[in-house]
């Protein structure tokens, strides 16, 4: 803990008076203290000091605490940036403690809303706004020394408050340790609450009468004996804290066992103060506890624990800046973190710890700017993602954005990676160069530099593709000319004109070739059906079809192919009368069709078998329809034939026939 600073003049000194006698008024009221970090404020404080009023300067309230012990204050100033708990709060209780003591607090607007009831009351006699000014700290000073000298603050009021606040025969300091009350909230010395006050109990129905006169001399002489040998809290009911507790509850007004208690607590506390001096904070600790079970607002007992919590603080802080000293910032981290749990707060060490994060952010940051600064070396710029460039110092940016280490390393990666896009540019490689830039737009590059590459990249893939249109339309031209139109599959016509529509399906470029390839299947076509292929002829119908081949055109060529396959199909077929026939079975005239009087014809195709019989009968035309197709189909079914010999084998062999029915009239 920062010890009270030392002040601008010699403190004057004076022999400690003797029990029941007030000090010299002389030294009374001629101090100002300010608990404040703030330099400015301290200095304009002393800047405008009358020479009769000494400055000191405490930097907590354990600080203040100790101020307010060993010097005579009359005026006070509260900085609310130094304090770690409501400054309402400490106003109020310095008031109720010290009401001689004039009070200043320092800070901002809303710092004064938060005090309007203690300006109101007068608690607090003037709040000075910050940043504050010499002129305005000068007139409020003089005021509260004006205040001081006028109010219960002047010599006579002070003297009164002093021997109202004194009992007859107490130690001169104690009237000061009082103020160390104030402090115990804000230790972290992991005390529970305070037990309530010892007060002498009511008598109920149910409670032993109080001891005789001779049972309480025996009590107190068991009292005396007991602290007489030590037994200041132990064994429980024969200790001299409950036993003089007792003799308190048979007789309140019996002095002895309140003088007998007031010694307990001495005795507690200077054995704690002993430990304390040798360091030994748990037993130390341990006798304050007990002292202050049995007088918790004893001010001696406050004193102490305010003793004990800085001494805790302390040693706390030499093991974290040991820590730190040895490059263990993470170990001293945890040394604070450790003293701050449980709700146990102090200004200093949340400073320290503060302090030693900020030292961690800044070790971590200066860690990721040299990594990353590395792997810009070896041009690692974002890959691998987790040890590239990129993540380092985008990791040091996420931890302090503002740090000038950082912001010069982001500018040397967005440099770099500006420079690897005109080198993608540079050698015709423009989707390259648009990763580049989008990497370097997303770590902050400025936006003329990026639409600058952009637009460069843009117009080498306009020129690229231009180029690249060409080339393929000439490999197309090339095999359509050379009558390569679908073989080979990698190297045709058809390929380079698929890759043409790949890249761009709209370009008069595509649509000249596509049109070219459609025209020339549908000749290769045509041509196939004069050479009387039909099947070669639907098969570049199918490619026509496939490539998008006008409709109508592909219908006309369909459409002469079925016609030239229907006109060979008969030319293949004989006159079954060119045949020899064995066999012959008369068509039936059908009765209805005799009835009615009507005649008819009917056209039939068949195969003579090897064996002269007749298969794969068809009826191809008959008139009237419907008519007489039965009759002629049951007549030839029966019919044989002598067998077509070729070379000397028997071959089968079309025919076609008419069967004409006519009445005979």
């Amino acid at each position: 803990m920062t010890a009270v600073a030392s002040h601008t003049k010699a403190q004057s000194s004076a022999a400690t008076p003797p029990p029941g006698v007030a000090p010299p008024l002389t030294l009374i009221g001629k101090q100002l203290l300010a608990l404040t970090q703030d330099r400015k404020l301290i200095q304009t404080l002393r800047q405008v000091a009358d020479p009769a009023h000494e400055v000191y300067a405490a930097g907590s309230e354990i600080d203040l605490a100790g101020a307010l012990m060993a010097h005579h204050t009359g005026v006070v100033v509260l900085d609310v940036a130094a304090l770690a708990t409501s400054a309402g709060q400490l106003a109020a209780r310095l008031h109720a403690q010290f009401p001689d003591i004039v009070l200043i607090v320092a800070g901002g607007a809303e710092d004064q809303v938060a005090l309007s009831a203690q300006i109101t009351d007068g608690s607090v006699h003037r709040f000075l706004h910050k940043p504050v000014s010499e002129q305005r700290v000068r007139l409020f000073v003089e005021a509260a020394w004006r205040r001081h000298a006028e109010g219960p603050g002047g010599p006579a009021g002070t003297a009164a408050a002093l021997t109202a606040r004194v009992p007859r025969g107490a130690k001169w300091w104690l009237l000061a340790a009082g103020l160390a009350a104030l402090a115990a909230p804000f230790l972290w010395v992991g005390l529970n609450a305070p037990p309530t006050p010892l007060r002498p109990a009511p008598a109920t129905a149910g409670r032993a009468a109080p001891p005789t006169d001779a049972a309480l001399e025996a009590l107190l002489a068991r009292a005396d004996r007991a602290l007489a040998a030590g037994e200041l809290v132990a064994p429980p009911g024969a200790s001299a804290a409950d036993l003089y507790r007792e003799a308190l509850r048979g007789n309140a007004r019996d002095p002895r066992a309140a003088k007998g208690l007031e010694q307990t607590i001495d005795r507690l506390v200077s054995d704690a103060e002993g430990a304390l001096q040798e360091r030994h904070l748990q037993d130390a600790q341990q006798l304050a506890d007990s002292a202050h079970a049995i007088g918790p607002e004893h001010p001696r007992v406050a004193f102490l624990l305010a003793q004990i919590g800085a001494q805790r603080e302390r040693l706390v802080l030499d093991k974290a800046h040991h820590a730190a000293a040895t490059g263990n910032v993470a170990g001293a981290l945890a040394a604070l973190e450790d003293a701050t749990r449980g709700g146990r707060q102090s200004t200093v060490v949340e400073q320290a710890r503060q302090q030693l994060a900020q030292q961690q952010v800044d070790e971590r940051v200066a860690e990721a700017v040299r990594r990353g600064r590395e792997a810009l070396l070896h041009g690692q710029l974002i890959d691998p993602p987790a040890e590239s460039a990129r993540f380092f110092i985008e990791s040091a940016r996420a931890l302090a954005p503002g740090d000038p280490r950082v912001q010069q390393a982001t500018q040397e990666f967005i440099a770099r990676l500006q420079a690897e896009a005109g080198k993608a540019l540079s050698a015709g490689n423009p989707d390259q160069a648009d990763s580049w830039t989008s990497a370097a737009a997303a770590a902050g590059a400025q936006r003329a530099d990026v639409a600058a590459l952009r637009a460069e990249a843009q117009r080498q893939r306009a020129g690229g593709k231009a180029d690249s249109l060409a080339r393929l339309a000439l490999s197309f031209n090339e095999r359509l000319a050379a009558g390569r139109i679908t073989d080979p599959a990698a190297d045709s016509a058809k390929f380079y004109l698929a890759q043409l529509l790949q890249a761009d399906p709209d370009h008069p470029t595509t649509q000249l070739a596509r049109t070219a390839f459609d025209t020339r299947v549908l000749d290769e076509a045509r041509g196939a059906l004069r050479a009387q292929d039909y099947a070669l002829a639907r098969r570049w119908l199918t490619e026509a079809r496939a490539a998008g081949a006008d409709a109508a055109s592909i219908a006309g060529v369909e459409t002469a192919i079925g016609a030239a396959q229907d006109q060979a199909q008969r030319a293949s077929y004989v006159s079954a009368s060119s045949m020899t026939r064995t066999h012959y079975v008369e068509p039936q005239f059908p009765l209805d069709a005799r009835r009615r009087g009507i005649d008819g014809w009917v056209d039939l195709q068949f195969v003579v078998n090897t064996d002269g019989s007749v298969g794969e009968l068809t009826i191809v035309g008959a008139q009237p329809v419907g008519i007489f197709e039965q009759a002629a189909l049951d007549a030839v079914r029966h019919w044989h034939y002598q067998p077509v010999m070729r070379d000397g084998q028997a071959v089968s062999q079309r025919a076609r026939v008419r069967l004409r029915f006519a009445m005979q009239r």
